[in-house]
């Protein structure tokens, strides 16, 4: 995962995940999701492979994967 993808990531997609998984009942990942959340505000901060994994995964199932964003003004 670059920086840049990661930053797009977290910026633009990862608050849809949390939105999803909040309104769910799964604690563990309601906590993963905030933890992500958390340390990707800190600059230096990168994904373990298990995190991007589980990320990926996240945001492929939730319908956030990358391409799903439709830019308004060109």
């Amino acid at each position: 995962m670059t920086a840049r993808e990661l930053d797009e990531i977290l910026v633009h997609r990862w608050p849809l995940v949390m939105r999803a998984v909040m309104a769910g009942s799964d604690e563990w990942l309601k906590g993963f999701v905030r933890s992500i959340a958390k340390h990707g505000k800190r600059a230096s901060w990168r994904p373990s492979a298990k995190q991007e994994q589980l990320m990926r995964r996240l945001l492929s199932e939730l319908g956030a994967a990358p391409g799903d964003v439709e830019v308004i003004e060109r």
